[in-house]
């Protein structure tokens, strides 16, 4: 087992949710990410997503894609990703899912990638743009060193599909099932309806799954998580960052925020 099964093992053995937190790295510089990343874990968050960020972040909402514009501009991209996904684990040994886009792997070269994400303590990859089912080579390359690729589930997933994450579950860590058919930060994401299919899809996969999308409050985290592992939150930790004017801000916010959704999927 990897960090992440362990994790999720601790939980169920706790009868505990999980929390994932994700942050758009390099927003507002990589050197501050590693701080936000590691105020997630004090506040409560059980893995993180390290989001690479990407110019065309077509998977994303308004908020995702400007937080996207203001890390490149302040040198976020993948090698800075690998680099805070690197000190953080130096500080912590929090499972890391590098979340982000296909492009910028083929251009470094998938092998390359592999690579450098299992030498930065990476655990797990999560490629928004690459199914499956053509991701082969990528697979393979992360198999041989440890690294899962944990699968996306929608509700317009074929059976196919989840199938072939049924063939490949030693290898995948956990599937993130998303809640509606659009784009991250949908204030009106069927959750209720979520949570269910992600716990039917878990058990008949074998796989823990969480569902992310449309998740920003302390209630809505308790409806996502009600049948499902656990839950994924973005958009509204991104928020976070966005409005407040300092560092310090920025960690209060965020640790206040994650420590909110501890609470509420902990009392649930």
């Amino acid at each position: 087992m990897n960090r992440i099964e362990d994790t999720f093992a601790r939980l169920r053995a706790s009868k505990k949710k999980a929390l994932v937190a994700y942050l758009c790295v390099g927003d507002p510089s990589p050197e501050e990410s590693v701080e936000l990343a590691l105020a997630c874990v004090n506040a409560g968050a059980d893995i993180l997503e390290l989001g690479v960020p990407f110019s065309d972040p077509s998977a994303d909402g308004p908020a995702i894609e400007r937080a996207s514009v203001r890390a490149i501009r302040a040198g976020g991209g993948l090698e800075a990703s690998l680099q805070v996904a690197k000190k953080v684990r130096a500080r912590s040994e929090v499972p890391i899912v590098l979340f982000g886009y296909y492009n910028p792997l083929f251009v470094r070269g998938e092998r390359r990638s592999v690579d450098d994400a299992h030498a930065a303590g990476v655990d797990a990859l999560l490629v928004v743009d690459l199914p499956m089912d053509v991701a082969c080579e990528l697979r393979s390359h992360a198999h041989e060193v440890g690294l899962r690729v944990v699968p996306l589930a929608t509700p317009t997933t074929r059976p196919e599909r989840l199938e072939l994450v049924r063939r490949e579950k030693a290898h995948a860590g956990f599937v993130y099932y998303v809640s509606v058919a659009g784009i991250t930060g949908s204030a009106s994401a069927p959750l209720e309806a979520a949570s269910a299919a992600a716990g039917r899809i878990g058990r008949e996969l074998g796989l823990p799954a969480v569902v992310g999308f449309g998740i920003d409050s302390a209630e809505k985290a308790r409806v996502a998580a009600r049948e499902s592992d656990g839950i994924v939150v973005g958009t509204a930790i991104v928020k976070v960052v966005e409005g407040a004017k300092t560092a310090p801000e920025r960690i209060r916010g965020v640790a206040a925020l994650v420590s909110d959704l501890r609470q509420a999927l902990d009392a649930s």
